[in-house]
């Protein structure tokens, strides 16, 4: 009887070790930060953060079935909540909604409800969400430039144009989507992040996406600037209306710590008509570089 009783213990034993091999190792969940779109909503990911900052691509459109099955199931079950971060400080939240891994130009965000102590999202007013432990939050600055720092974030733009060989005249004319006054480091002085163009023909259009800071003489000065055109035959749609909506526009979307150093990188994000780019800029001294870089592939056009 004892010898049998051992028997039926020892099948036991290797049934349970056999199952456990089986079956997939559960892994923790990986730091990830998405930007929150669509008027607050919709979260898509930019990346995933890794030790000392690291970022990382996560999933886009063009990723293979059982990796957007396995995303979704972690990052975008219903009723997930993530963080809101606004001016790099907690502001709220996101909640999923839905998703649909199988969706067709869809198939890399989820479909959320965006709650805010802040301004509602809307058009260029975006924000980030993230699973990330929040250890040194953000200043929470986020506001529109006074009339003195936006005359001379202006003057500083005007002049970059007539650098890159666009008329005195035309310059007179700036447009923008963006110009937004930041706090990366809490240290009360504003750093600009702005998002400005000029028509330099009836079917070209010059670009320029910019950081600025306070520099020693406390006039402000680029960190910095890029400057490109594009002509309305670049475009897919070859209609340069689409660019002056915002389509190439390189756009912030917010700040994050994402070292903990005390000092906020700036996430900003491209549109286009296949698909979104993610920028991450980290300050070095007085000037800022990319970081991250990163595409996301929705769907042909």
């Amino acid at each position: 009887m004892q010898k049998l009783l051992l028997f039926f213990a020892l099948l036991l034993c290797f049934v349970a070790s056999a199952d456990a091999q089986r079956r997939p190792a559960t892994r923790a969940a990986k730091t990830v930060i998405f930007a929150v779109l669509n008027d607050g909503k919709a979260i898509e990911p930019i990346g995933y953060i890794g030790a000392k900052g690291v970022m990382t691509s996560a999933v886009d459109g063009a990723s293979e079935a059982a990796v957007l099955n396995a995303f979704h199931r972690s990052y975008f079950a219903k009723g997930k909540m993530y963080p809101l971060l606004f001016g790099g400080k907690v502001s709220g939240n996101v909640t999923v909604s839905s998703s649909d891994p199988k969706g067709e130009c869809v198939n890399y965000l989820a479909n959320v409800t965006t709650k805010t102590t802040r301004a509602a999202l809307k058009g260029n007013i975006m924000a980030l969400a993230t699973n990330a432990r929040i250890t040194k939050p953000g200043s929470g600055v986020r506001r529109l430039p006074v009339p003195a720092e936006r005359a001379e974030i202006e003057t500083l733009v005007r002049d970059r144009f007539v650098k890159d060989g666009i008329s005195a005249e035309i310059v007179k004319n700036l447009k923008y989507h963006n110009l937004t006054a930041l706090d990366v480091n809490n240290d009360g002085m504003a750093e600009m992040v702005g998002t400005f163009w000029v028509e330099q023909s009836a079917t070209e259009r010059q670009l320029l996406f910019f950081i600025a800071a306070l520099g020693a003489d406390k006039k402000y000065q680029f960190g910095y600037a890029e400057s490109r055109k594009v002509n309305q035959t670049d475009t897919m749609s070859e209609d340069i209306k689409d660019v002056d909506s915002g389509v190439y526009h390189e756009r912030l979307l917010d700040i994050f710590d994402i070292d903990s150093d005390g000092d906020s990188e700036i996430f900003s994000y491209v549109m286009s008509f296949e698909g979104a780019g993610f920028n991450v800029y980290k300050r070095k001294g007085d000037v800022w570089a990319k970081h991250f870089e990163g595409s996301n592939y929705h769907c042909g056009y």
